[in-house]
Parts: C-alpha cells; structure tokens; sequence
C-alpha cells in the first residue's frame, strides 16, 4: 500500500488566496462573505461560479489561517468537480499541511485529508486515496457532528475505492456506516449518496433488484435534499438498472430524464454519461447506427476529462460493439484498444476484463478463434480470486 508519509513535490499553482495585509474588521467581514458564498455555489454544485468568486478573495494564511484553510478546501473541491485534478490535488495538499498547525482541530485535520484523498481517487491513485480515508476516519471518530459527517463522507469515498479493487464485502460494510451515520446526523444528502453506493455494489454483485431498491431510497432523499446533481445521477443508474431487469422503455425513459436534468443544472459530463447509457440500451436493441452516434456524442462531450476515465472507457466500450455489429473491424479494435487503455489507468481488473472480452468477441466474429480464447482465458484469470 502506497505511504502517505512521504508526499511528492507538487506543481506550482496560484490558489485563490497571496499572501496579503492582515484581514480585520470590515475587510474580514467582506471576504467571511466572499467565501460564504464560494462555499453556497459548490453546495448547489456551480463549480465555475465558485472558482470565479474564490479569484477575488486574498486571504493570508499567517492571521486568518480559518478563512484560509476554507478558500483551499472549497476550491480545491470546485476544481475537482471542474476536472482540474493537479490543480485541486496540490491545493488539497497545501490544507493538509496548513491543518497540521496549533490553530486547528482534529476535525480540521480528518476534513482536509479526506479531501486529499478524494483528489488522489480521482487520479487513479487508490491505495493512497485508502489510506488517507482511513486516517481521516481516524482523527474524527472523537468528535460530535462534525467528526461524524467527515467519517461518513469518508467511508462513502472509501466505498468507491474497494469496489474498484473489487472488495465487495469491504465496500458494503463502509457504505452501511456511510448510511448509519447520516441518518445520525440527520443528513439526507449524505445518505442518498451512501445509498447510491449501496445500490453500485448490489448491481456489481448480481443482486439488480436489490440495487433498484438502494437506487430508488437515494433518489428520494436527493430530491427531498434539492441535490439536483446526485438526483440525475442516480436517475441515470435507474436507467441501467431497468434495462438488466427487462423494462428498457423505463430505463429510456430515466436516461432522457437524467440527461435533461444534467443539462439543467449545466453539468455536461455528467449528461454525457446519459447519453452513453442511451447508447448501451439501443445497441443491446439491436440500433447500433444510432449506439454509435450517441457514443461519438458523449466522447466529444467528456473530451479528455481526467475525471471520468471510467467513463470514457465504457464508452470506447459501446462504440467498439456498435461498430462490430456493423461489420467495422478495423475501427471497432481501435475503440477496444482505447478502452483498454483508459482502463489499465483506473487500476481496476474487471474493466480491463471487460475490455479483453470485447476483443476477444471480436476475434471470434473474425473466426480468429485462438486468439479469441486466449482472450477470454486472459479476463478469466484476472477475475478469479483463488489461485493456489
């Protein structure tokens, strides 16, 4: 498992705050605001506005270390969410260490590593990301509310982490306390999120009923909570969820809902990632003329975005299909090749699996049928969890 004793040298980068005149008085009062409503737009997910209102506060660290430390964890958190993932990864780790001082709590402490460790997920950097997790868990189990939010997020985040390391038991377990302690704190949000987690690893596990059932407790609660954006995420998983239970006019009916929720709220990667999942239900149809078009559609949307590699993959993964069931060889290894690629970076055994499967389809189609096999023989190894 990766250290996290000895953090690597980062990039420079400019953060919201220099270093400036002490902030009192009035001046503190107007930036107290500046930053509150920083924090209101990452709540309400306006990343861009966040990150524009951030740009005109100056907050030295040496007397305002408080304001400080907020500036670093609310744009760092609006960067992550925009895809800038070196920016808001060496912006975490500068509130890491900024937390470290006499000024601030173990609270403090356990927020700013989870947040750290949120940022080193999203770069693929999973093992680091779990032991940062576990560390903020750690620091906050002392404390009250505070402390119980941060772990609950916490072991939301680490959640996500096991199921791409495909410890499923581990993952549940993190979820359930993600759940137990949001229904402590009485936070909704925090629950439907946890709930989503649920509902991923049931349908991981083969149980897409007892997904359906998570997917649909954490939908109401996002939409009791006004969390637009988790809502047409979970309406999007909906989607695939009654497509595997037999009921694709449902499920075509919750992937448009997702995709203009998505667009509503100005989050095109994540109407993109609804517009892949149309693309999944009509090539499983039997339109792989239109799979493609809408596949091509949400490539050019997520572009080369570092945040969604999971994503891009599955589909490189759709379009390779699409182009298989008409016949484009050539092309289709290609969308397989970079699925595979995008994949090996995400560090998880079953995608990769999966795009090793594809190939080996398509070897099959071509009656290339030891190359097909070694294929298949290729994923199965991968996936198997005894070996001696």
């Amino acid at each position: 498992m990766e250290s996290t004793a000895a953090l690597p040298d980062l990039p420079p980068v400019t953060p919201a705050f220099i270093q400036a005149p002490a902030v009192g008085g009035s001046g503190r009062s107007e930036t107290t605001a500046a930053v509150a409503k920083a924090e209101h737009h990452v709540e309400a997910h306006r990343y861009a506005d966040a990150v524009e209102v951030l740009g005109e506060v100056h907050v030295p660290t040496t007397s305002a270390p408080d304001l400080a430390l907020r500036v670093l964890h609310c744009e760092s958190w609006a960067r992550l969410y925009l895809g800038d993932l070196e920016v808001a990864d060496a912006l975490a780790e500068r509130a890491r260490a900024l937390a470290e001082g006499p000024t601030f709590s173990d609270v403090d402490r356990a927020e700013s590593l989870f947040r750290l460790g949120c940022c080193r997920l999203k770069l693929n950097r999973i093992s680091n990301a779990v032991s940062l997790f576990t560390l903020a868990l750690r620091l906050g189990e002392p404390a009250a509310i505070e402390g119980d939010r941060v772990r609950a997020q916490a072991y939301e985040w680490r959640a996500r982490c096991y199921q791409l390391q495909r410890e499923w038991e581990a993952a549940q377990v993190d979820a359930d306390c993600a759940v137990e302690l949001a229904q402590l704190i009485g936070d909704s949000r925090l629950e439907a999120l946890a709930l989503m987690q649920c509902s991923l690893i049931a349908e991981r596990r083969g149980d897409p009923l007892l997904a359906r059932f998570y997917a649909e407790r954490a939908r109401n609660l996002a939409t009791e909570s006004g969390d637009r954006q988790t809502e047409a995420r979970i309406v999007n998983n909906l989607g695939g969820l009654s497509f595997l239970l037999g009921e694709p006019e449902v499920a075509v009916g919750h992937l448009k809902d997702s995709f203009a929720l998505s667009l509503e709220i100005g989050n095109d990667a994540d109407a993109a990632q609804a517009v892949s999942s149309l693309a999944q239900v009509h090539l499983r149809c039997g339109a792989p003329q239109l799979a493609e078009e809408q596949a091509r559609h949400a490539l050019s949307i997520l572009a080369e975005r570092a945040d969604y590699v999971d994503e891009r993959g599955n589909v490189h993964l759709v379009l390779g299909r699409a182009l298989v069931d008409q016949s484009r060889f050539d092309e289709a290894m290609k969308e397989f090749a970079a699925a595979e690629w995008l994949f090996e970076s995400l560090g998880s055994a079953s995608h990769v699996a999966a795009a090793w499967m594809a190939q080996g389809d398509l070897f099959g189609r071509q009656g290339d049928l030891e190359a097909s096999t070694a294929l298949f023989r290729r994923a199965a190894e991968a996936l198997q969890d005894f070996n001696f």
